[in-house]
């Protein structure tokens, strides 16, 4: 009969397995930014110490002896730079003078994201589009959008959903849509060891509801 932590275990892999997230907020606890970056850095290096000796890694090799720092500074500084709202792009909004009513798509965003069950890399662009209610953005700041959402442990489906609702907010419009499309290294690297599987995901509203709109969507991103 299988104990409590054996099935606490199971539910750990099958939730990781199924990339289950509770809700569009990435789950941060109360006391997230009590600690400057540095005071932050200076904690993870020492538990990732903690965790290349419990693996068997010399840490007297001069190769290694630095690492626990540089992960440390990466955590922080780089891959989950986006888990601190001080890092949220500043975002000018401007009038729509050129009275553009029609499709705008920003397509092919790059993106480096890593799975929060795992913390494996997730590699892939993003395509979002929008049609003006008045108001317009830089070009660049789609892309900052996208870059924002993806540095930090991130589900797939959360990370689509918090890219649209912020374009909904900052372009006050519901005309925007967004598709995601990514490999997970999750799935390539370990378990199923899938190379060449894609996971996408779509998020619209307002005038994407048409089939219409979508299909004009789809039909640009191919040319």
């Amino acid at each position: 009969m299988a104990t409590d932590l054996e099935l606490l275990k199971e539910e750990y892999e099958i939730a990781g397995d199924n990339h289950f997230s509770g809700s569009i907020e990435t789950p941060m606890h109360d006391e997230a930014f009590v600690k400057s970056d540095e005071e932050k850095i200076d904690a993870i290096q020492e538990h990732f110490r903690v965790i290349m000796h419990e693996l068997g890694l010399d840490l007297n090799d001069d190769s290694l002896s630095g690492t626990p720092y540089r992960v440390a500074k990466m955590f922080v500084k780089e891959i989950f730079q986006g888990l601190n709202p001080e890092n949220k792009p500043k975002i000018s909004v401007f009038d729509n003078k050129f009275q553009y009513n029609k499709m705008l798509i920003e397509s092919d965003i790059s993106f480096n994201s890593t799975c929060e069950h795992h913390f494996l890399p997730i590699v892939g662009k993003a395509h979002v589009a929008y049609i003006s209610s008045g108001k317009v953005i830089g070009l660049s700041k789609l892309n900052r959008i996208v870059d924002y959402f993806a540095r930090r442990p991130q589900v797939q489906e959360r990370m689509t959903k918090q890219i649209f609702e912020e374009l909904k907010t900052v372009l006050d419009t519901e005309n925007v849509m967004v598709v995601v499309s990514a490999e997970h290294l999750c799935v390539s690297s370990r378990g199923i060891q899938d190379k060449t599987s894609l996971t996408t995901t779509v998020e619209y509203g307002g005038l994407f509801e048409n089939e219409e709109y979508r299909n004009d969507f789809y039909k640009l991103l191919k040319s």
